[in-house]
């Protein structure tokens, strides 16, 4: 670690996010990544700030750099100071879409395996009748698995390769991916109205 390296708060990467998206879809997805890679440090015993904080601004230059994704993100947390460590693992989750950096820590591996992930649980959720996340289990994501113009955007080969690196099984990984993201239900619009039978 040099002088001038900065470790960062929660608070200074939601700002820089908030600097650089304005697109409310972007932010629920960067709060979902968040909430999923929190869960999955604690399950690994890991830290939960550090893996957090990285499934937050993993997305960062996404809006405004689209056709530069991950090498402005790079750009950007250098130019902030951050950690050779975050930056790297933020670059590891475009692996073989916008950068060469393989997955290769744990935390790399499940960035990685995770990121499509939150969409395809996040537009199961939305088709449910409750509109939630709160309810719902792997097998309803299973279901759509293979109706590829269900969440069309979603590389489900990522996914598959994510599972296979981190050695779990597709329904495991879902499972944790929905646990995840029912901690952050309703900071990302999927709490939807759960009702109970009397």
């Amino acid at each position: 670690m040099t002088l001038s390296t900065v470790y960062p708060t929660r608070e200074s990467a939601l700002d820089l996010f908030r600097k650089f998206n304005r697109s409310e879809s972007l932010l629920k997805h960067a709060l979902s990544v968040e909430g999923v890679m929190r869960y999955m440090a604690r399950k690994a015993g890991e830290d939960e700030e550090k893996w957090a904080i990285i499934g937050l601004i993993h997305d960062l230059d996404y809006e405004i750099y689209p056709d530069q994704h991950c090498t402005m993100t790079k750009k950007i947390l250098e130019e902030n100071m951050w950690p050779e460590e975050y930056i790297r693992a933020v670059m590891s989750h475009g692996w073989g879409l916008a950068t060469d950096t393989e997955p290769l820590t744990l935390l790399e591996k499940t960035i990685f395996a995770i990121d499509e992930l939150t969409g395809l649980v996040a537009t199961s959720a939305l088709v449910r009748p409750s509109k939630s996340v709160l309810d719902m289990e792997a097998r309803s994501v299973k279901k759509k698995w293979n109706d590829k113009k269900f969440a069309a955007g979603v590389d489900r080969a990522v996914i598959e390769k994510g599972a296979a690196m981190l050695g779990v099984s597709l329904d495991d990984l879902i499972s944790d991916c929905i646990m995840g993201m029912r901690a952050v239900a309703e900071e990302i619009g999927l709490k939807g109205a759960i009702t109970h039978n009397p």
